[in-house]
């Protein structure tokens, strides 16, 4: 006969213990790592992308039957004599009262509760960072946020006044008055023209050659592109492209001396005269009056207040002059996912009862008692079953990755790119070569199912469709 018993034994993993050991997401904070440009050749452009945040999958074990253990038990052995005695001495029969279950419900947690910043009217994608900035800014405490709070953007627009002030048509300047100089008329012999020595030039000959000149080297400049689609939100999408500017050379004509310019001196002799000349008595001189500026007074409008962004909580009142940017930010908790899983609690452990059997008596062949009655335990190992929970291991983040702009596309690749989203199952319009509303629009709802950066056309999604 085969009985069973069993003990109270520890589960592994209680459902408190459980509980604590499923941490609770917090709110996503999305990485920004594009501070620096990248290093880059020329003719590429890059663009802001959002990196989806990675998750990896756990294991959890849980108890579904507690251990416990098989009682199985050996009869007593005896052996015969012939006398008048005991036939049979008493003993002991001992009989098994089996282990008794009883079935509940268990309900593990498979994936955590997370708490998320995301654009209003949309779960899936997430708030950018300049927007919480902006609500941290306009004094609100993001971390006492309540889940299901939205927040709204205003601005206030430029305050302008008008403002008379002087402007001045005629500067300050002075009147000159000329007083002229007095002389007196005397004979007197002098040297008209002083011997001298004349030295004539003999000019240059020149030619005329061309000659080119560097006007701006060559360089290399990052400008703003302009990419195949527009942007997803105000952080991504942003393209910046490496351009490689040639040199600019203008041609002049430049005149060369063929021969150079000589001189030859020739002496001139002195050429006296008598004549009458004036000699200075009182040399000319200057009156000088100082003459004002004149000024003109002119209205003008001047800012008297710059426009400024702010932030309120949905349906708190702005101010009549704070209008309303259109722009709405939420903070959402999404709930735990949960499996019900069916276990075996032990509500009575087996046990054994002990039964008194009374001795026999006869003058007959007898059976002496050898071997009493006894058990042997067979433990009975618990029952497991391996749960699944899902959590994030890396966060999303923005990053520079090279994309296809105006500089590096054609309408071919355009065209390769439409045909691998619609065989992917993606409607990208009609295939034309033209990056389009619809081709945009499936670009992304491709790149958000397979978990690829999003904020343009990515070689990373080009390689992920075969286009590349």
């Amino acid at each position: 006969m085969f009985f069973s018993r069993s003990h109270k034994v520890l589960p592994l993993l209680s459902l408190s213990a459980l509980a604590l050991a499923i941490s609770h997401a917090t709110s996503a904070q999305t990485i920004d790592n594009t501070t620096t440009l990248p290093n880059a050749q020329a003719g590429e452009c890059y663009a802001k992308v959002i990196v989806p945040a990675k998750f990896s999958t756990q294991e959890e074990t849980v108890v579904v039957q507690e251990a416990s253990e098989r009682i199985e038990v050996l009869p007593a052995q005896y052996e015969s004599a012939e006398q008048t005695i005991v036939v049979r001495e008493a003993s002991q029969r001992i009989t098994t009262v089996p282990a008794v279950f009883t079935d509940t419900t268990q309900i593990v947690e498979v994936s955590p509760a997370s708490t998320n910043w995301v654009n209003g009217g949309s779960k899936s994608i997430p708030a950018s960072p300049a927007a919480l900035d902006g609500i941290a800014r306009s004094g609100v405490d993001l971390a006492s946020v309540s889940s299901g709070a939205c927040f709204r953007e205003y601005y206030t627009p430029a305050q302008f006044k008008t403002q008379t002030q002087q402007i001045m048509v005629k500067p300050s300047s002075e009147r000159i008055n000329v007083v002229p100089a007095r002389f007196e008329t005397v004979d007197e012999r002098i040297v008209v023209k002083e011997a001298s020595s004349q030295v004539i030039d003999v000019p240059a000959v020149y030619r005329t050659e061309k000659q080119q000149v560097l006007v701006e080297p060559a360089k290399k400049v990052w400008k703003q592109g302009r990419g195949l689609i527009e942007k997803i939100d105000n952080v991504t999408g942003e393209i910046l492209c490496l351009v490689e500017v040639p040199a600019r050379y203008t041609t002049v004509d430049r005149t060369v001396i063929d021969k150079p310019a000589t001189t030859k001196t020739v002496e001139v002799p002195a050429v006296y005269k008598t004549v009458k000349v004036q000699r200075v008595v009182q040399p000319a001189s200057e009156q000088r009056t100082p003459v004002p500026a004149d000024f003109s007074e002119v209205s003008g409008r001047i800012q008297s207040a710059e426009a400024s962004f702010f932030w309120l909580k949905k349906g708190e009142s702005a101010s009549d002059s704070a209008k309303y940017t259109g722009q709405e930010v939420c903070l959402v908790t999404e709930p735990a996912k949960t499996r019900t899983v069916k276990t075996q609690t032990l509500k009575t452990p087996a046990t054994t009862r002990v039964v008194d059997v009374p001795a026999q008596f006869e003058t007959v062949k007898v059976s002496r008692l050898v071997k009493p009655a006894s058990e042997r335990r067979i433990p009975i190992p618990e029952k497991t079953k391996v749960i699944s929970r899902r959590i994030e291991t890396e966060p999303s983040r923005l990053e520079w990755r090279a994309v296809l702009c105006e500089t590096n596309t054609t309408p071919t690749i355009v065209s390769d790119l439409q045909r691998a989203l619609q065989e992917e199952g993606f409607n990208p319009g009609s295939i034309d070569g033209v990056i389009g509303s619809d081709t945009k629009r499936a670009l992304e709802e491709y790149q958000l199912k397979n978990g690829l950066d999003r904020g343009g056309v990515t070689f990373q999604s080009l390689k992920k469709l075969g286009v590349m």
